[in-house]
Order: structure tokens, then C-alpha cells, then sequence
């Protein structure tokens, strides 16, 4: 009697898979798994600590990625290679998605979970985030008085500095397309990058001959839509954040000591490519 082939156990080696690592880099090796997973040093015994601390460092490596592809897509942008951007913009915002999906796990703590471990968290907060914050700059939010969080770090400071010195992704699309022809207003192009951007008519204008007629300007016609995509989903991303903070902590101060929910609800209003929306109006 023979055995049924479908019942006996598969061993991978038997299709070439390695088996033995001891002188080999494995997965774990590569992706330095170890350092990752004991990273998550709650202080508390409260069960929900884990959740949040494993959001808030996931997070971070998400915003990690994107500043890597804004990097690269300003590079591009300014070398006139834009279609090879629009491939790292359209990353940005999936990973913005990601980040916004991850409000939903979250959402699944209550306020009498968070209770048990939010007084050990002291004035800690998302509020915090250097890399949050370079991302703000490099998409043109540059409010210089958000440096003062971070002022306790000169390795931090250092690179917001940097880059507050260096084109945000919207001066850099304005740039490319002065150099494509389009007449970009000559004070934008010359404006002191390091202060927040302000709407401009003349800008709204000239988005408007892009918009009425896509065909002749189809790079710029892609390139704004790639952007605004961007900003669509980065402000999900920050009406999520509103109110999975109010279903868990009311009105309550943020532990950072913002106004919580208040400041939160501010910050909705600010618009990176104002003008991208405006246009709309006018067309």
C-alpha cells in the first residue's frame, strides 16, 4: 500500500529552497528583524500600550519612505524629468493611504484603554515628529515657529534647516514649468523658499490655461493632478487623525499641550497647492 503523495508533509529544500543559514544572510538578517521587534518598550502593563506604540512606529517608517520619494521626485522635477516623478508621486499618496488605513486600527482603542497608560506618555506627541515635519516643509506647509519642538537636537535642527534652505515640490513643479514655457509670475520664482507659500492670482491663471486646454499642456496637465492626488490624500490623512483623536480623547489638551482636537482642526484649513484648487472654481 502506497501513501497519498497529497497527505505527506512538503519540504521546501526538496524545491531548492535554502534551508540552512549559518553562514548566510536570511530575512531576518536583511531587514535587521530583531532590532524592529524589540523596539516596542511599553511602560505600562496596559494591554492597548502595545497598539499604540506599534501605529505611532509604523507610521514613521511609512513617513520614512515618503521623504525618501519626495526627495527623489524633486530631483527629477528639477532635472525636467517629470514623467519619471509622476511614478514617486503616485507612491506618495498610496503611502499616505497607508497611513490613513491605519487610523482604523487605532480607532479600535476606547478612551478607557487609552486612560490606562496616557499619563505615562508625559509631554510626548506626534506633534513632535521631525520627520511629520520635514515632510510639511518639503510639500511648502514652512512655518518657521514649528522648529521651536525640535530645538533641543541640533542633528534635527540641522536638517530642517537644510530644508528650509532647499525648493519645496511645488516651487520645484513651478520651475520646471517656467523653463517648459508656461509664464509663471517672476516673484514666485524668486520668493524666499524658507517662508510659508501664499496664494497667488497669477498663478491661478496660469493653471487655468493648463486646465482649459490639457491637451497642449499635458506634462503640466499630469504634473498638477499627480499633486493634487498628493494633497487629497494627505488631508484624509489629517481628517482622520481629527477624529480618531476625538473619539478617543474628547476636547481634551494633546499631551504635547496643543488644544487637541482644536489645533487639529486648523491645521484641515491649511492647503499646500491652493491654487490647484481654486482653478476649479474658475473653469
Amino acid at each position: 500500500m502506497t501513501a497519498d503523495k497529497t497527505t505527506c508533509p512538503f519540504n521546501p529544500a526538496e524545491d531548492g529552497a535554502q534551508m540552512s543559514f549559518d553562514a548566510r544572510m536570511s530575512y531576518g538578517d536583511y531587514l535587521q528583524i530583531d532590532r524592529i521587534l524589540t523596539a516596542q518598550n511599553c511602560l505600562t502593563p496596559a494591554h492597548d500600550e502595545m497598539l499604540f506604540i506599534i501605529q505611532h512606529q509604523t507610521s514613521e517608517l511609512w513617513m520614512r519612505l515618503a521623504l525618501h520619494e519626495l526627495d527623489a521626485a524633486r530631483l527629477m522635477i528639477a532635472a525636467d524629468r517629470v514623467r519619471e516623478a509622476f511614478k514617486m508621486l503616485a507612491r506618495i499618496s498610496r503611502i499616505f493611504e497607508q497611513l490613513n488605513n491605519a487610523w482604523d486600527v487605532l480607532r479600535t482603542m476606547t478612551p478607557a484603554d487609552y486612560t490606562r497608560f496616557r499619563d505615562d506618555l508625559g509631554q510626548s506627541s506626534g506633534f513632535q515628529s521631525w520627520q511629520y515635519r520635514l515632510i510639511e516643509y518639503a510639500l511648502g506647509n514652512r512655518n518657521p515657529a514649528m522648529l521651536a519642538p525640535h530645538a533641543h537636537r541640533p542633528d534635527l535642527m540641522e536638517k530642517l534647516h537644510a530644508e528650509l534652505a532647499r525648493p519645496s515640490l511645488y516651487d520645484e513643479a513651478l520651475r520646471h514649468m517656467a523653463r517648459a514655457g508656461l509664464p509663471v509670475p517672476h516673484d514666485l520664482l524668486t520668493r524666499d523658499i524658507a517662508q510659508p507659500w501664499q496664494a497667488h492670482d497669477g498663478l491661478r491663471a496660469v493653471w487655468e490655461v493648463v486646465y482649459r486646454d490639457p491637451a497642449a499642456h499635458w506634462e503640466a496637465y499630469e504634473l498638477a493632478e499627480k499633486l493634487v492626488d498628493l494633497e487629497d490624500y494627505f488631508r484624509r490623512w489629517r481628517f482622520n487623525h481629527v477624529t480618531t483623536v476625538e473619539r478617543v480623547i474628547g476636547f481634551k489638551r494633546g499631551t504635547g499641550g496643543t488644544s487637541g482636537v482644536a489645533y487639529l482642526r486648523r491645521m484641515l484649513e491649511v492647503r499646500l497647492f491652493p491654487e490647484l484648487w481654486e482653478v476649479r472654481t474658475s473653469l
